[in-house]
């Protein structure tokens, strides 16, 4: 098989495994000489549903180039987060861009997704089903999603934890009753 055939599977394979939220696309423009030079600009989530996930931003002059460029800018920013066997995170964390900052609690299954417009699809996903979040600071989308990748990047699973310290998930939770 030729290599050329091969990178085209691979990619094919890799598009199809994640799938792919525009979040929003803003008009900008920059101030020329001959008036104003209007691009536009896409904030992207890709994900696979079972707990990777990536944000990219794309920017041009037309839509389509904008989302496809947040596209590959998102599978190039792809990270893990763990997640629960009821489709929660493993414990409570708030996360830090900006001006932006995301409180991020996990729920009892049932609860659903109950997060604000940008944070919604990074959630979902993400593969998380049932999560409370509040985002604090600011309204500014991109800041918001970015906070809350950080505060998804920043969680860390109980054997994670447990390795960390040295020891067992068991001895990690001996005396702590449900």
């Amino acid at each position: 098989m030729p290599r050329e055939q091969r990178r085209n599977d691979r990619r094919q394979q890799q598009e199809s495994e994640f799938q792919e939220r525009v979040v929003y696309i803003h008009r900008v423009s920059k101030v020329v000489k001959g008036g104003r030079r209007m691009s536009l600009v896409a904030l992207v989530v890709v994900g696979d549903g079972k707990g990777t996930v990536g944000i990219g931003m794309g920017k041009s002059t037309e839509v389509p180039l904008a989302i496809q460029k947040g596209v590959d800018d998102a599978k190039k920013n792809l990270f893990k987060v763990p997640v629960t066997e009821a489709g929660t995170i493993p414990h409570e964390v708030e996360g830090h861009f900006g001006a932006g900052r995301v409180l991020i609690k996990p729920a009892i299954e049932g609860t659903g997704v109950i997060a604000g417009g940008p944070v919604r699809p990074l959630f979902e996903l993400a593969g998380i089903t049932n999560v409370l979040s509040k985002s604090l600071g600011t309204s500014n989308a991109l800041n918001i999603i970015k906070a809350a990748a950080d505060g998804l990047q920043q969680l860390s699973s109980p054997e994670e934890a447990a390795a960390r310290r040295g020891m067992t998930v068991a001895e990690m939770f001996v005396g702590k009753e449900n």
